[in-house]
């Protein structure tokens, strides 16, 4: 029953062909949408690869996206860096950004824990 043929976004798969789909997805590390774009010709697979996968075997567990957005913007920081050095301007400005944020993120912090004291008050 190898040749068993879903149809979908006007393409007609067998069985074989999914497998080789998924494996080349894991094997080039590429996203579903990718993949799906790859041979379809359209950019959302509404869930069929991962359909596939249950139905053939695979685990459905493994993260078949890439890095989520802030990764992403960290890597794109750091090659950006890598390819000009910054000016002592810039350099200052990302600094004073930066201390911008570590101060937000310790005002939050204290806030947290204040609110946790006070729950745990009111709790006892």
């Amino acid at each position: 029953m190898d040749k068993k043929i879903i149809q979908k976004a006007g393409k007609l798969f067998t069985e074989t062909e999914k497998h080789h789909i998924i494996k080349e997805m894991f094997s080039n590390n590429l996203t579903k949408q990718e993949i799906w774009e790859k041979y379809t010709g359209q950019k959302e697979e509404h869930g069929q690869l991962l359909r596939w996968m249950r139905k053939l075997g695979y685990n459905t567990k493994i993260k078949t996206g890439k890095p989520n957005f802030a990764l992403n913007q960290f890597r794109m920081a750091k090659e950006k860096k890598a390819e000009k050095p910054m000016s002592p301007e810039d350099e200052l400005f990302e600094n004073l950004q930066l201390k911008k944020r570590v101060a937000e993120l310790e005002k939050q912090l204290k806030e947290a824990e204040l609110k946790a004291i006070a729950f745990s008050t009111m709790v006892d």
